[in-house]
């Protein structure tokens, strides 16, 4: 039945499809479905059984294109320009930069690592940090005050060292020293 409509088939898919290639691997694939059915009675109308199988499938490819499209122009949407890529200096910079504020926060006292954590990284409000950590919000906005001290303090200590060590060319290298911002209060009040 199946070889008897297969041009059929192929001639509905193509129309639905808009493309042979496509039409031919969907044919196929009805052929493995068809092939793997457990059909207990026969089939009344094959043919249209056949076609109602290949209108399925071809509207399933149809979707299944569409979402895959959209997927793929919203992920090209999303990703940097050449020119927004940073350059290799850059990029060495910035993880020297994180290295050196990871060794810092590993120096600091467990309390003010643990609020840092939770402020900074999870976003928590300060009064939630309060109650966690069983002390006042006071409390938690004055370890924040120092840590984030204590951050800035060693990266000007790094800069202090950069602007004393001469680079290859014999010539000091004049760095500004990186500023945290501080976020300012976010406890409810």
């Amino acid at each position: 039945m199946f070889l008897r409509d297969r041009s059929l088939l192929l001639r509905l898919l193509t129309a639905r499809l808009g493309s042979a290639d496509d039409a031919e691997d969907a044919v196929q694939d009805i052929w493995v479905k068809l092939d793997t059915l457990d059909v207990q009675e026969p089939v009344a109308q094959p043919t249209a059984y056949l076609c109602r199988m290949a209108s399925n499938l071809a509207a399933d490819r149809r979707l299944a294109a569409a979402r895959s499209g959209a997927r793929d122009t919203a992920w090209q949407d999303v990703q940097p320009a050449a020119d927004e890529q940073p350059d290799a200096e850059r990029a060495l910079i910035g993880r020297q930069r994180l290295r050196q504020i990871e060794a810092e926060v590993a120096t600091m006292p467990e309390r003010m690592r643990v609020a840092l954590r939770l402020y900074r990284i999870e976003d928590q409000p300060q009064k939630e940090i309060a109650e966690r950590l069983g002390m006042t919000v006071s409390g938690v906005e004055k370890l924040l005050r120092r840590a984030v001290q204590q951050i800035c303090a060693s990266r000007t200590d790094a800069v202090e060292d950069a602007e004393t060590n001469p680079d290859v060319s014999g010539k000091a290298e004049k760095v500004k020293p990186h500023r945290l911002e501080d976020k300012g209060n976010r406890h409810e009040q």
